[in-house]
């Protein structure tokens, strides 16, 4: 990964969001079962707790912190039922269902959406060719979804993650690609918090600095990039 880019399609419908975006170079995800695993474990499952306060009506795409992504999603192509990621981990919380252990990192960012309501992911930063840019698709941006064994292009006018590659994350934080996904393995990660509320602001300030804190204190490695992503300050190098 060279740079990161929220390009002026982006801003053209999303001018007041932002995006807490770092890069981590020289982690390692590779833990094995021990008390630091199992204080990830235990994080995860305090935050699977704490996300019921965001469920505060009882249809949950009238929570605000969902309606402010349906909304969104409204502005853009996407395909019949494609919600944002924070709504697809409050559905799982209001049905019973725990959000469980993945990976440590992994384990680490859901524990982090969960906590603040704001949708939260990671690339491998190694496996992003090029710059990544958040933009407008002209469609046909090659993608093969976690789960799925074909691919399934970007559509004309839906907002994706995109590389020089393809696609590494459509319908902006719907759902992640095999290429780009946080394995054990991964050494050198992208992270990013995205917010399209203003009134958040702190709350993604303070979000972006606990996952900080919360890697390096887990999984080490030296933080080579971090900012807050606005219409006027549109990108960062990866220093990767």
């Amino acid at each position: 990964m060279d740079k990161f880019i929220a390009e002026k399609s982006f801003w053209d419908i999303f001018p007041e969001a932002e995006l807490g975006i770092m890069t981590v170079r020289g982690l390692d995800n590779s833990m094995e079962d021990g008390p630091a695993r199992q204080e990830i474990i235990d994080m995860l499952a305090e935050a699977n707790r704490e996300a019921e306060k965001f469920i505060d009506k009882p249809v949950l795409s009238q929570c605000s912190v969902v309606s402010v992504w349906r909304d969104a999603f409204q502005k853009f192509k996407k395909k019949k039922g494609n919600r944002a990621s924070i709504e697809a981990l409050l559905n799982r919380i209001q049905k019973g269902k725990e959000v469980g252990p993945i990976n440590p990192l992994v384990d680490i960012y859901n524990a982090m959406s969960l906590k603040y309501g704001l949708p939260c992911g990671g690339e491998d930063a190694d496996t992003i060719k090029g710059d990544m840019r958040l933009t407008i698709t002209e469609g046909g941006d090659s993608f093969l979804a976690l789960g799925d064994t074909e691919n399934d292009p970007t559509l004309p006018s839906e907002i994706c993650y995109i590389d020089d590659e393809g696609a590494v994350c459509r319908c902006w934080n719907w759902r992640d690609g095999v290429r780009t996904m946080l394995t054990e393995d991964s050494k050198n990660v992208f992270l990013i918090f995205e917010s399209v509320d203003p009134s958040r602001h702190d709350d993604l300030t303070q979000a972006t600095d606990e996952l900080e804190a919360l890697v390096l204190k887990y999984l080490g490695g030296t933080v080579a990039m971090k900012t807050i992503i606005t219409k006027d300050n549109t990108s960062a190098d990866s220093a990767i």
